[in-house]
């Protein structure tokens, strides 16, 4: 590598390791041009390349949703203090998060008002109201917004940011079994849109009873695992029961003439969905982004002089034309050279690269180049339109597949706790018996430097198996990490 091209990657390039996966992922986000840092410490500008596929997820959930009966709606960021405090578990789980709002100008305000860090709190007072006879059921609302947690140490970009955005869906239904199918449903709703666009595999899991969503039932979760063995949580569904009925009088009229509190149900998805994709399928060049995701599929980079400049950018014209549906970039910028450019667009993770020079034009043929795999290949220009969509597909299915490879490479089973410390140490997640104490769990964390009952497996079945804190019998076998 000459010293120009090395100056060159490097100014491009992400430098940092990543094994130091806080400070790599921070310069990834920079140098991609995703996100830039903002004046208020742990909040994040999202630019225009990161916001426009959140804007796509926002599309492929409301859709879905939509064939549910779920309907959209807004409401208020501000919560008065007096509703926060109606569901004391939930409050309590919250309480360190929450920013509070006490003056108005020089006034100070009669009654605290928190942002919202979630908003059962100010949407289950109206529900209360609205909700009278079975004929109102089922209510099932979905908002879009944003919402602030001040609480943490370590502000990762994506991951863990005091203020994020996502969705929150809010149904209350008539009857428990009503409530779990459709929990289970919705679920499974959320792991096909990241399956099937973000290309991320996950482990749908439940929570224990420790790591639950504050004043809820049960959780439910989609897990993800990232090359530095940390596990993200990704979309979510909370069964909380009856509990936020009672709390805030919830009640209907059956059919029967008699009183009932509804069942209700939450789910969300966030951006830190956003995160978890660029982290998994990055590699040392920089980002790669799904086709199915990516706002440009392709880039066309047309390599000419002066003299055959006129019959290269014709042709590079013509090819844009012909693959419009696929929001080609054609980079006719004379400023930069073509290796610039390769690293340029390597790096922001545009699926496809089509490079065409004289030589190309000779043979009426293109260079298409990979980002998943880096591999190039010639294609006769007549076939593009044909061939360009097998290659996308085959990019979208290999990096789901990788995911999946990631994610089973970083598992392993064990009853012995000197095992399960070693595998947390070489970042890794472990599968082990544990009972359903919570000082277990307590125990497990503090055993190994920070790692948690993550969630619960349903596929490995407690038979005789002790619980490797207390060797007492065990409830279940747990997936053990650390989380960001």
């Amino acid at each position: 590598m000459t010293k120009e091209k090395a100056q060159e990657k490097n100014q491009l390039g992400v430098t940092s390791d990543k094994d130091d996966f806080g400070e790599w992922f921070s310069e990834l986000m920079i140098k991609a041009d995703l996100a830039d840092y903002s004046e208020v410490s742990g909040c994040i500008v999202f630019k225009p390349s990161s916001y426009e596929i959140w804007e796509y997820i926002r599309q492929l959930v409301d859709i879905e949703i939509r064939k549910l009966g779920i309907r959209n709606c807004y409401f208020p960021l501000l919560i008065p203090e007096k509703f926060l405090n109606k569901e004391k578990e939930h409050i309590k789980g919250f309480s360190p998060e929450v920013a509070w709002v006490t003056h108005a100008g020089n006034s100070k305000l009669p009654e605290r008002l928190a942002i919202r860090p979630t908003s059962e709190t100010i949407m289950y007072p109206s529900y209360s109201k609205w909700i009278r006879s079975w004929r109102d059921l089922p209510l099932k609302l979905n908002q879009w917004n944003n919402v602030v947690r001040w609480e943490f140490s370590h502000p990762v970009p994506f991951f863990r940011t005091r203020e994020f955005l996502w969705n929150e869906i809010h149904t209350a239904l008539a009857t428990e079994k009503e409530a779990l199918e459709e929990g289970n449903e919705l679920i499974n709703l959320y792991d096909k849109i990241c399956r099937e666009h973000l290309a991320l595999y996950g482990m749908i899991g439940k929570k224990t009873e420790r790591e639950k969503f504050a004043g809820g039932v049960a959780s439910t979760k989609i897990h993800y695992i990232l090359q530095s063995g940390r596990v993200i949580e990704g979309p979510c569904f909370h069964y909380d029961g009856q509990n936020f009925a009672k709390a805030y009088d919830i009640k209907f009229l059956d059919k029967d003439g008699k009183e009932k509190y509804v069942y209700q149900n939450t789910y969300a998805i966030t951006t830190r969905m956003l995160g978890t994709m660029f982290a998994i399928h990055a590699d040392e060049k920089g980002l790669i982004i799904p086709p199915r995701l990516a706002t440009n599929e392709i880039v066309i980079i047309p390599i000419f002089n002066e003299e055959n400049k006129k019959k290269i950018l014709s042709e590079a014209k013509e090819i844009s034309k012909e693959l419009k549906d696929y929001s080609p970039i054609l980079d006719e910028r004379e400023d930069q050279r073509p290796g610039f450019k390769f690293n340029e667009y390597e790096l922001k993770g545009i699926p496809l690269r089509i490079e065409i020079g004289p030589k190309d034009l000779e043979k009426k043929e293109v260079t298409v180049a990979r980002r998943d795999t880096l591999k190039k290949q010639q294609i006769k220009i007549k076939d593009l339109k044909k061939q360009v969509p097998i290659i996308l597909e085959e990019i979208q299915k290999n990096l789901l597949e990788k995911s999946k490879k990631l994610f089973e490479s970083k598992l392993e089973k064990t009853q012995s706790l000197e095992e399960l410390k070693k595998i947390i140490e070489e970042k890794r997640v472990a599968i082990v018996p544990l009972c359903n104490n919570e000082k277990c769990e307590e125990n497990l964390k503090f055993e190994t430097k920070g790692a948690k009952a993550v969630f619960i497996s349903e596929k490995d079945k407690i038979k005789t198996e002790k619980c490797i804190i207390c060797n007492k019998p065990a409830d279940y076998f747990v997936y053990a990490g650390k989380t960001y």
